[in-house]
Formats: structure tokens, sequence, C-alpha cells
């Protein structure tokens, strides 16, 4: 049997998606839940067909109809914060009634991405200190559940959670940091929603008709739909019993042998078969899944770690990622702040400049990705681990994404929200200079020499510089290069020794004046 996404599939599945009897409200509109201070908050459900529903919260009094198709949809008025817990009831005229209890206002932003958004705290290298003092009825975070779809979906499971020390050690460590800063500084609730998911690529949160509006996201379109064309669910199914029967045969006979030294490797277990549109790591699978039910809920912006799983294409991820961000503008319909986090050091460090690294072409993307507006990076190069791609140092993570938020949408002008970034160069005599934003007080983290920068002339030999800095400039040069062209700054894996910093003490983020073809890019 072959399996294919028909429009006939799309509408029955959408149609069962939007039954419903009696009044309902979607998860995210649940006990504890945070709702935007300051702008208009849509709520939604569904119900019965042409009944009048009701909804009442924080003295305001809503009313609205049920479509044809049993969902509604209005707008309470803006609203101060509030960290006291009111009461949403939604009423319908035909079907009864839903109460949801402590609700708070505040603060509300997404915190998504793969592994290491999702890593909890409770596996962070502070845990035994912080958890026990997480204490904090303002912060909320709810988990999402891990749901791949082909379709969108209007429902996604999960639950609203308040800070305890019970609770807290489930929580994404960075978007616990970033909330704890936020609710310190503004004095607000703050409410997180965690739709991290470990070891997905991008453009597996991006939505199917974003992506297919470049060329890099219609190939992988183009690749999955080729795939669900030649899947055949009744030929998986025979196959996935067959490798069953073999992996209990050797499981069985493994636990009467006596002798361990004859008992087979038992191979990993086989997996059941499911169409290729809903492995989570394929396109638009984690957006239909996790993302779509959210879009409309009113939040302030979004926080993001995640690239990891995007590093051997790091090219394309220069179309990919900037396609998402705009993509969940779009569906939210508003330019929300999008603060995300700089892949971290991680490999062996490396010795000899010149060296290609996937891994610094991908944290290159991820820098040329604050073109758009209201975007904000958080460097992290002085805080990877070499061996082990997630760094169990979290709250530097999330402390310095809460300072983009801080400066450019809570007012806090004078706090400096990055390490010093690339602005541009210019041959000066042999010698280049580099201009960077946020370089103040430009500077060695360590005193010593500025380190890891490397400049090349025209052969494009790459030759350790020297460097002196100038202000908020760098002037890079060697003798090695009387006729320099192009400098790169941190271009590794693991830039051991990158130590430039400005007066904050946050580090420079990489960067390469170059647009030399690198061949690990594809």
């Amino acid at each position: 049997m072959h399996l294919r996404l028909t429009p006939l599939f799309l509408a029955a599945a959408c149609l069962l998606a939007s039954g419903a009897s009696g009044i309902e409200l979607p998860g995210m509109f649940s006990a504890h839940a945070v709702l935007q201070r300051g702008v208009a908050v849509p709520v939604w459900g569904w119900g019965t067909p042409g009944e009048e529903v009701e909804i009442h919260f924080a003295g305001q009094t809503e009313q609205v109809e049920v479509d044809v198709k049993g969902r509604w949809r209005l707008e309470l008025g803006p609203m101060d914060p509030s960290a006291e817990g009111q009461v949403l009831v939604a009423k319908g005229s035909e079907s009864g009634q839903v109460v949801v209890e402590d609700i708070l206002v505040g603060e509300v932003w997404m915190a998504s991405g793969q592994s290491n958004m999702q890593w909890a705290l409770s596996a962070t290298e502070r845990a035994r200190k912080d958890i026990p003092t997480a204490n904090h009825p303002g912060i909320r975070m709810l988990l999402a559940d891990l749901t791949a779809s082909a379709i969108p979906r209007r429902r996604v499971g999960g639950e609203w959670n308040v800070t305890t020390p019970q609770s807290a050690g489930k929580f994404s460590a960075v978007g616990y940091y970033f909330a704890l800063k936020l609710h310190a500084e503004l004095g607000v609730p703050v409410g997180i929603i965690r739709t991290a998911w470990g070891g997905k690529p991008a453009e597996a949160f991006t939505s199917r008709e974003t992506l297919a509006t470049e060329p890099e996201g219609r190939a992988l379109l183009q690749k999955l739909d080729a795939e669900m064309r030649r899947f055949d669910l009744g030929a998986a199914e025979a196959s996935y019993k067959k490798q069953m029967a073999s992996w209990e045969k050797i499981r069985s006979s493994n636990r009467v042998e006596k002798d361990p030294k004859k008992r087979q490797k038992l191979p990993r277990k086989p997996q059941k078969p499911r169409p290729p549109a809903l492995n989570p790591s394929r396109p638009a699978a984690i957006y239909n899944g996790m993302i779509h039910p959210w879009t409309g809920y009113a939040m302030r912006g979004v926080i993001w770690y995640q690239g990891e799983s995007n590093a051997s294409r790091a090219k394309a991820y220069e179309t990919l990622f900037p396609l998402l961000i705009m993509d969940w503008r779009e569906r939210w319909n508003s330019e929300m702040p999008f603060y995300f986090a700089q892949l971290a050091s991680f490999k062996a460090p490396t010795a000899r400049p010149g060296k290609e690294s996937p891994w610094a072409e991908l944290q290159n993307a991820q820098r040329l990705a604050l073109r758009l507006p209201k975007t904000g990076m958080a460097v992290l190069n002085d805080v990877g681990a070499a061996n082990d791609i997630h760094p169990r140092n979290k709250r530097d993570v999330g402390e310095r994404l809460s300072r983009w938020a801080l400066r450019d949408e809570y007012g806090q002008k004078d706090l400096v929200a990055s390490g010093p970034l690339y602005r541009g160069f210019k041959v000066e005599d042999r010698r280049i200079r580099i201009t960077f934003d946020n370089a103040v007080g430009l500077a060695t983290s360590d005193g010593n020499k500025p380190a890891r920068f490397e400049i090349a002339g025209e052969d494009r030999i790459w030759r350790w510089a020297d460097v002196v800095l100038d202000g908020e400039s760098a002037i890079v040069s060697s003798r090695e290069v009387p006729d320099p062209v192009a400098v790169r700054y941190a271009w590794a894996s693991n830039p051991k020794g990158a130590n430039l910093v400005n007066a904050a003490g946050l580090p420079a983020s990489l960067f390469r004046t170059d647009s030399w073809k690198l061949s690990t890019q594809r």
C-alpha cells in the first residue's frame, strides 16, 4: 500500500482535528498559563456550530459565535501585568463551560531549537545549587510534547508548570535562566514555551509553504515527496515483522545461553515503520506538530538554540535559518524579536591557521542572520566543551540571550547586549583594520595579545597574525603577508585561545572578511 498526502487525506485529517463536542480550549490555555501583557490576546477553541461563546477574564467579557466548522476565536484587550492568579471562564450558550485557574499576565517567550535548548536544568553544572532555590511562582514553563506531523495540527500536548524545586529540574535550562533574569529585572511574571527537540534540523521547524519559496527548501521538499511516493506501508510492515522476529530470536537465545562468550551481539531493536513525512527530522514535521498549534498565541518573542544538525550543510543554512525566522514572523503576523545562541566551541582545538571547519561555517551562517531586523546572537565560544556537544554551562547562554531582550525590548539601553561583532574591514598600508560593533573597551580576556587572528594575501595561504587594538578596531598584519587581502578570527570548531572581548567581558564572534569558497560547503 502506498501512502500519499492527497488533498482528500488532508481535508479529512483537518476535519477530524476540528471536531469538538462542548466548549473546548487548546492546551495552552490551561492552569498556570501566562498571557502576554500590553497587547491584544487572542483566545480560541472549539464548540457547537452556531452557539455563542463568552469569555470572562480579568474584568473583561468578550463574545463570539462558533463557526460552521466548530471553531471560534476572539481577542481580549491589552492587560497590565499581574502576578496574582486569575480565573478564565469560557462559557457556551449550549454546551457548558470551561474554567481555568491561576493564569498570570506578564512576558511570554518561546524557547525552541534542538537538544541544547531542550537540555534539562537537572543536567547542568549548577543543578545542585540552583534547583533547590528554584521557588519562583511568577515563572512558568510549558514543555510541549514532542510531536511530528505531516499536516499542520491545531493541538499539541503539554502543560504549564509553576517553578518549584520539584518541577524546575525538567525545565529547559537555557529557558529557565533567560526567564530568571527577565523576572528579576522586570518584576513581572514570565512564561516560557519550550518547543525544542534534540537532534533536529532547522527545516523541520519551518512550514512547507515557506520552504517552497527558496531553492534550498524546495530541494528538501522534493526529496521528501519522492520518498513519500515510493513508501509502501505494507512492505515496510512486512520487513519490520521479519526484523523483529530475527531480533527476538537472538534475544531469546542469549537469555538461555549460560556462557557469555557464546551469546550473540544483540542489534538495535527495529523501529516500527512510519511514513517519511512523520520523521521529525524531515521538512516541516516539527513545525506542523509543535509550532503551528501555537501560531497566534500572544508572546513577546523567541529564543533559539539550534544548528548542530545543520553543521554539515552550513551554506544552505545561510538561507534556511533566516527563512525560518521570517516564516514564524509571518505566521504570528508580527516582527517579533528572535534571539539565538551561536554554536559553542566543540571538538579538539586546532593549532594551525587555514583549517576548514564546517562548525565554524555554521557559526558564521548564524552571524549572517543578524542582517535581519530585531535579531540578536549570544556568542558562546568561551563556554563550549571539546568532548561534549552539550556544554553544561547553560546559565551564561540564558543570561546572554536575556541581554538582547533587556536592551532592545525592555528599554535598558545602556546594557551591552553582545560581545564584539564584525562590522567591516579596510586595507591600510599592508595592514587590515577590522571594525566592530559592541566594541567599547575592546581588550583581551586574559591580558595577553589578541590571538586566533589569521591573515592571507591573494595566494589564499593563511598565517597567524599580529594584532594591535586601536580603540574599537583591531589592526591585523603579518611579516609573512606583505599584501594582505583577508582576515579571519576564531575560525575553528574549537578556537582555543581566542580572547577578544569588550568592556563587559563578552566574547567576540568569529568572522571572515573573505568570500572564498570552502570545500566543506555544499
